[in-house]
């Protein structure tokens, strides 16, 4: 099979195509033929040896998302058939190898039923992104109907999902945004109230929002040097979640507030093989959800195929991209 590889770290110049071996299938996982991917952050930390700790063994094919159809099962599965079309995040990191081939070896558990309202370009758009917001404002916290639920980078990828979820659960949700053109995406999503990160500072909009007692809940996606505005946003024993806590701090804060913070890194069960039948009933939820017409996904004006993988990287990169990127299966193999 053909597949999009890097034989080191470094640039978007590193990929390269390559001749592979079609995985083998076995026990617990299904092979699936690859039409979609889609990009996440994740994926150009990888490719730079940022994140050597999660990279798949050199030739590594990249890219956790994928959407695609069922060629071959390995025994004693019986939630699904060959044919299915089905969608997850499910390789790319750790001992999984990724969605750039024409074929990929899926633990079955990470797989859901891709949803029959959109194709497979826009469904490989959704999981990482998804499963995240998922498993912070459903799992880590938990939101309750009349909540104000701060969301910083609300048009970005984790927190437009979020936003979606909050007020799917009943939310009044407040966004963060740095743009005109963000603030719309936010607004076309439903958000209660849009707040210019750059005009406002978070004393200002929590005493205008909050009579200054704080959100109930702050879903922070940016993370980093951005926490510290989380914790001043949150109120007295209120909740922070975060995908990124690498940032060096004074926490004096938080126990001055007796704040809760959880981190969320949803690629736990891919890389330590840790409850991943957790993913495939999120899938299924969001699978649901995308049916009803309950969740969207902002989706980039760019499109590449898996020979561009670089050009994508680079456009990423640039911070040019608004929106998930689609990636789409250009290579022609039929074995």
């Amino acid at each position: 099979m053909k597949a999009m590889v890097i034989r080191n770290y470094g640039g978007p110049e590193v990929f390269e195509i390559a001749d592979m071996n079609k995985p083998d299938v076995k026990p617990g996982y299904a092979l699936v033929k690859v039409a979609a991917s889609s990009i996440n952050p994740i994926e150009t930390k990888i490719r730079s040896g940022l994140v050597p700790g999660i990279t798949p063994a050199f030739p590594a094919i990249l890219n956790a998302d994928f959407s695609g159809e069922i060629v071959a099962l390995g025994d004693n599965i019986s939630q699904w058939n060959i044919g299915d079309e089905v969608f997850g995040c499910a390789g790319g990191v750790g001992s999984l190898q990724g969605a750039l081939a024409d074929y990929m070896l899926v633990d079955v558990n990470l797989i859901g039923k891709k949803p029959t309202t959109i194709d497979h370009a826009t469904a490989a758009l959704f999981p990482l992104v998804s499963i995240t917001a998922w498993e912070a404002l459903r799992e880590k916290v938990h939101v309750n109907a009349g909540d104000k639920v701060l969301i910083h980078g609300i048009a970005g990828g984790v927190g437009h999902i979020g936003l979606q979820l909050a007020k799917h659960q009943g939310a009044v949700v407040y966004g963060t945004v740095r743009s005109e053109k963000q603030a719309v995406i936010a607004k076309d999503l439903g958000v209660d109230v849009v707040i210019f990160s750059n005009e406002e500072s978070v004393e200002e909009y929590v005493e205008k929002h909050t009579d200054g007692k704080g959100f109930d809940i702050v879903l922070d996606p940016v993370g980093g040097d951005n926490l510290i505005n989380s914790f001043k946003a949150v109120k007295h024993n209120g909740s922070v979640c975060t995908t990124n806590a690498r940032v060096t701090l004074d926490l004096g804060i938080m126990h001055a507030k007796a704040i809760s913070l959880h981190a969320v890194f949803m690629l736990i069960p891919l890389v330590h093989n840790l409850d991943r039948k957790r993913h495939r009933i999120i899938l299924h939820e969001i699978s649901n959800m995308i049916e009803k017409g309950q969740l969207r996904i902002n989706r980039d004006e760019r499109q590449f195929s898996f020979h561009e993988i670089g050009e994508a990287h680079r456009y990423m990169e640039s911070g040019k991209a608004f929106g998930k990127v689609s990636l789409i299966n250009s290579f022609t193999t039929q074995d």
